[in-house]
């Protein structure tokens, strides 16, 4: 029966991803089979997962999903050893106004599935304090268990034993501390981490933090913390509609944020998929009979893509006939036009007219709820879709017929409604599920 916990903290930046990675692949190292996931809209800790495990990671958002989507994705933990979700920002940070089955919180996930959190603290800068930080998350929920804590970055032995006395006093458990380890640092750039897939030594990187949380934390106390979990049969599946039976899908360091979940969900319906890489002047496969245009970083690559003129016409070509869907940074690349960070403007496919821009960067995050108002690859007129967006550009212009009326998690509506141009169409959300 797999042991299931939750790895969360107070607050984003505490040492989440790599105290998962770490455990995953310890674990793995003494012949355990781990399965992680992420709960939350993160679409890339699943990858560094893949990486530390061995095995496909997902996102379960309590937000966007139903209790039979989380059920049947978790389902894959069956024959684990070990389960393990990642969290995002602090414990019981969600938003505003519930979801469809929570407000998109990480103690959603550990409520529903019965998992007691290890947290992570940070205790930089205070000592004691630490302690009560630890114990208001302990007591804020009813029905959200704490397994016990592991510290990092502690500064000395002296400001450790401050820390775990205190932690001791109030009942909470402490397997481990961790000092500042530079070596295990994963690198980031203005979306969150640098990409597993763009790392070349990922994989000793996860080995040395392995080594050094498996050389300062109480590997076995933390997994006997875990809890037996029996995962109960899910009553749904995804209740996904592909966007067509043979999808040209972009993928490449420019085009690479998708659901993995998604992913999966559409070949479970009988689509198959086809890779192509716009970086390396590709077009997309002429027996596809949609093409999608995931988000990523065509920023950083903007000038590469304004010159492949194999890609940017056999897009087109295939534009004439067949749907195209771009989302975030893959509608930014069938605008007109996209400004990089240096003010230099570079011409994008112009199946759309959409202008954007990075010179004046702008946070764009959230949940986003879309009633579409035209029909999008594998959607109607009417359909409600969950999604989330994250990015930093600026809209110069967005002269087409919009795709949807879009809302906030609370309910406001905002500029970014997505557009429609023929058969090409675009969104800035991300896609998590579809309203059932």
């Amino acid at each position: 029966m797999p042991a299931g916990l939750v790895i969360s903290a107070p607050a984003s930046g505490v040492g989440k991803t790599t105290l998962t990675l770490a455990l995953a692949r310890a674990w793995r190292n003494r012949g355990l089979n781990v399965q992680c996931f992420k709960s939350g809209p993160d679409y890339i800790d699943p990858a560094f997962h893949a990486a530390a495990t061995g095995r496909a990671s997902v996102n379960v958002d309590s937000w966007a999903m139903d209790r039979g989507t989380i059920a049947h994705l978790v389902g894959r933990g069956t024959d684990a050893d070990v389960v393990l979700a990642e969290g995002s920002m602090g414990l019981f940070d969600g938003v505003a106004a519930r979801g469809v089955s929570g407000t998109g919180a990480t103690a959603d996930i550990a409520e529903m599935l019965g998992w007691p959190v290890l947290l992570v603290i940070d205790p930089s800068g205070q000592a004691q304090t630490a302690a009560a930080i630890a114990a208001g998350l302990r007591d804020y929920r009813a029905g959200v268990r704490l397994a016990g804590v592991v510290l990092n970055r502690v500064a000395s032995p002296r400001h450790e034993d401050l820390v775990r006395r205190a932690l001791n006093d109030a009942g909470i458990a402490v397997f481990g501390a961790l000092p500042r380890h530079a070596e295990i640092s994963l690198p980031k750039r203005h979306l969150g981490l640098v990409q597993a897939e763009e790392q070349a030594e990922i994989g000793k990187l996860i080995d040395e933090a392995a080594r050094f949380v498996a050389e300062h934390v109480d590997l076995d106390e933390v997994l006997g913390s875990a809890a037996s979990w029996s995962p109960q049969p899910a009553a749904n599946g995804m209740n996904v509609t592909p966007p067509g039976q043979r999808i040209a899908l972009a993928r490449d360091a420019a085009f690479s944020f998708i659901y993995p979940h998604m992913l999966e969900a559409w070949r479970a319906a009988g689509a198959e998929i086809s890779i192509f890489s716009p970086l390396a002047d590709e077009a997309p496969d002429a027996g596809a009979d949609v093409c999608w245009l995931p988000g990523g970083y065509p920023e950083l690559h903007a000038g590469t893509i304004a010159a492949n003129a194999r890609f940017r016409s056999g897009l087109r070509a295939f534009a004439d006939t067949r749907p195209v869907h771009g989302e975030c940074g893959g509608y930014m690349v069938l605008g007109a036009a996209l400004t990089d960070a240096d003010g230099i403007r570079h011409e994008m496919t112009g199946l759309l007219g959409l202008e954007t821009s990075f010179a004046k960067r702008r946070m764009h995050l959230g949940y986003r709820l879309a009633a579409l108002a035209a029909p999008m690859p594998g959607h109607q007129v009417g359909a409600r879709l969950r999604g989330h967006e994250f990015h930093y550009s600026t809209i110069v212009a967005q002269p087409d017929t919009p795709l949807a009326v879009v809302h906030d998690a609370t309910g406001a509506v905002i500029a970014e409604t997505g557009s429609r141009r023929g058969l090409a169409t675009g969104t800035f959300f991300h896609l998590i599920a579809e309203d059932r």
